[in-house]
């Protein structure tokens, strides 16, 4: 048995599933582990973010192209916000529902979507993991046109007319 105040082995597994718990973003699981005693113990006038938290982007053309942004830096896929927001404005003017029917990738049957205007089959050879398969997805389009833009002209950045 355990003397006052120490925990037992069972005690210690515990308390380290607690604070593994608490590394995922749990936090509140841990709050009565450190001599809180409330909710109210633990607030703070600032908001803080830890390793595991996650971003929240507005559902906006600025949201999605700054979700993509950081989407593009794990994969190492270069471009600008300013060459992303120029290139949408031309391609699509910022409807993420946008799909060209008059051009000769329409008369082939696969017309351009997407707020960059992705043909299906770029679409799928430079779909980006951990984004939606889906052309219509703003992120997603722009991740995978970015990616197209990267590998066929160096970055999306030197891209000023239809690619």
């Amino acid at each position: 048995m355990p003397a006052f105040g120490q925990l037992s082995r069972f005690g210690n597994r515990r308390l380290a599933r607690s604070l593994a718990v608490a590394g995922t973003g749990v936090a509140m699981v841990a709050l009565p582990l450190f001599g809180a005693t409330s909710a109210s113990a633990a607030t703070t006038t600032e908001p803080t973010t830890t390793a595991a938290s996650v971003t929240a982007y507005p559902d906006n053309l600025d949201g999605w192209i700054r979700e993509s942004l950081d989407i593009m830096a794990q994969h190492g896929i270069p471009g600008s916000y300013d060459a992303i927001h120029r290139n949408i404005m031309r391609e699509s003017s910022g409807n993420p529902y946008a799909i060209n029917n008059w051009d000769s990738n329409a008369a082939a049957s696969t017309p351009s979507k997407g707020l960059l205007q992705v043909i299906d089959p770029t679409f799928a050879a430079y779909h980006v993991p951990g984004t939606a398969f889906d052309p219509y997805d703003p992120v997603a389009n722009i991740t995978a046109a970015c990616n197209y833009a990267a590998d066929r002209y160096g970055s999306i950045d030197n891209v000023f007319g239809a690619y």
